[in-house]
């Protein structure tokens, strides 16, 4: 290895959320930290979240609100690091902010605000960054003067380093640069993959359902949602969340908080089931006396809990009608159990994140650091950890960062 190649402490491969973190935390203990990054722009994935605002954390934050095939492996690292943690940080810089909903929190105006932030902590902890730099291989060298450096070979030469830390993250949003790139360096050292798929993602229909539902494109109510309540596919372990959002309607299927919650648990061959009108007992005037049991009662009952063509279609849409106390009982029932069997997913293009990873049973949970490979770390997206909609990732891409960004 030639003595003459730029050396480093910690390499940083990816300059989004969790890369940005890293690295600065890194620098705040005296490392020398290089940051790498594909793009020409940093925290180009920042910039476009919450609408442009950054829903930068979640004020609910719990290892229940991510799916991974350890549900145990974040804990540490979002106790580590806190939503309480992250408020500071953001006030510290004299962001200002919100809560939306559920314990959502959105910048007051732009998400740049969220970047800048993470540019300003890296500066002062004397990162150097580097944007338009391809990353060709990362391998391990031992020689007699150093017995445990990684060379990482780009477009723009050579580096050297005693820690690498891949936060290239998922396959979400390919437009703007994702690839599979951690995924393979993790299995060049010998790490095992969860399977990824596309999560936070709307659902597409099948031809018949499209059909009977999709030009009411544009229609949105709330709804409480279910994935895989049934279907051709095995029962699963343990029972899916429930979430309580809104569902739209699309001109391919459904979509809408609802829909992208419930999106991340679901699998090919199940079944979706939504409550059209949760916590509400709909059809009870039907059934008080004199009352007239007619398509248009049922639509009136129905504009209580549905936007008025949602209402009409529900209606039209049944094969016939029972007006006795049973049937009415049994159209009750089945408002609370709209079931659906999609035929996909809009996939990596239109997801938010990507489920599944880097298995975490190959790393340190205090550390994110590989038992396969010491020196290398993995953080954020790329990682089997994935959040609900809401903030929660940002949170997971903080806490995974900080951990790694400790100890590299």
């Amino acid at each position: 290895m030639s003595p003459l190649l730029p050396e480093f402490d910690v390499i940083v491969l990816g300059a989004g959320a969790a890369g940005m973190m890293c690295a600065f935390e890194a620098g705040r203990r005296g490392r020398r930290v290089l940051l790498l990054d594909h793009g020409e722009r940093v925290g180009r994935k920042i910039l476009i979240s919450g609408g442009g605002r950054c829903n930068f954390t979640n004020v609910h934050t719990r290892a229940e609100n991510f799916l991974s095939a350890n549900p145990h492996f974040a804990k540490s690292a979002l106790a580590r690091f806190t939503p309480s943690d992250m408020i500071a940080l953001v006030e510290k810089h004299g962001i200002r902010y919100h809560e939306k909903t559920l314990g959502q929190l959105f910048c007051d105006d732009s998400a740049q605000r969220i970047v800048t932030l993470l540019e300003r902590e890296c500066g002062e902890a004397g990162v150097e960054i580097r944007c338009g730099v391809k990353v060709n291989t990362v391998r391990r060298e031992s020689t007699l003067a150093h017995a445990t450096k990684f060379i990482v070979e780009t477009s723009v030469g050579d580096f050297t380093c005693e820690s690498v830390v891949v936060a290239t993250g998922g396959l979400s949003i390919p437009k703007m640069g994702a690839t599979g790139f951690g995924y393979e360096l993790a299995q060049q050292f010998g790490h095992s993959l969860v399977e990824p798929r596309a999560a936070l993602v709307p659902l597409v229909f099948a031809p018949e359902d499209r059909e009977r539902w999709c030009d009411l494109s544009g229609v949105s109510f709330e709804v409480m949602a279910r994935a895989g309540a049934s279907g051709k596919a095995k029962s699963r372990p343990q029972t899916t969340p429930e979430f309580r959002e809104k569902l739209l309607i699309t001109h391919r299927g459904v979509s809408g908080p609802a829909v992208l919650q419930v999106s991340s648990y679901w699998k090919p061959g199940e079944q979706v089931r939504f409550d059209l009108a949760p916590s509400r007992e709909v059809l009870a005037s039907l059934l008080e006396k004199n009352a007239r049991r007619e398509p248009a009662s049922l639509v009136s009952a129905l504009r209580t809990v549905l936007p008025a063509r949602m209402a009409e279609r529900w209606v039209a849409a049944q094969p016939s009608h029972d007006w006795t106390n049973t049937g009415i009982a049994r159209m009750e029932a089945e408002l609370h159990a709209w079931t659906l069997t999609p035929a996909g997913t809009e996939g990596f293009a239109k997801a938010e994140v990507t489920v599944g990873g880097i298995d975490t049973s190959e790393l340190d949970a205090r550390t994110m650091e590989s038992r396969r490979m010491p020196g290398l770390y993995f953080i954020g997206e790329v990682v089997d950890v994935t959040g609900w909609l809401g903030g929660y990732n940002f949170q997971w891409a903080w806490a995974s960062a900080v951990s790694a960004g400790s100890v590299a």
